[in-house]
């Protein structure tokens, strides 16, 4: 695979995460009935800052990522930054939505992790 392509995986994986939190969020909505805000629903609250937090992460890392392919990065560097950040994302919004701290915390490490990686390989080919 290309590291357009690998890119192109674990972008496709944090749209699917986005979506899947969306769609959390939709049907809280709809079973409390609320239509704006969070209407006091605690759980539809944490719901909403699981998905918020996904969507203020997400994008900005995502083209980070594709931007690093396009400039030649090696796979296995796509692989590294692509990785850690999903799977940080992926534990991040189990731990929000569970309130399991430790989880959430590790989550938090794993996304800077990779958005630190990516803003590193970023200035590195940039500059070479």
């Amino acid at each position: 695979m290309t590291p357009v392509e690998i890119s192109a995986l674990y972008i496709a994986a944090n749209i699917l995460l986005l979506w899947y939190l969306s769609f959390r969020v939709i049907g809280r909505r709809q079973s409390a009935r609320v239509s704006l805000g969070t209407g006091g629903d605690n759980e539809l609250e944490i719901r909403t800052r699981v998905h918020g937090n996904a969507s203020e992460y997400i994008p900005v890392t995502m083209l980070g990522l594709f931007v690093l392919a396009t400039l030649g990065a090696p796979g296995w560097a796509i692989h590294a930054v692509g990785g850690v950040f999903t799977v940080g994302r992926l534990v991040h919004a189990f731990g929000l939505s569970r309130t399991i701290l430790p989880l959430r915390a590790g989550g938090m490490v794993l996304t800077w992790l990779g958005m630190l990686s990516a803003a590193g390989g970023l200035v590195w080919l940039a500059l070479h």
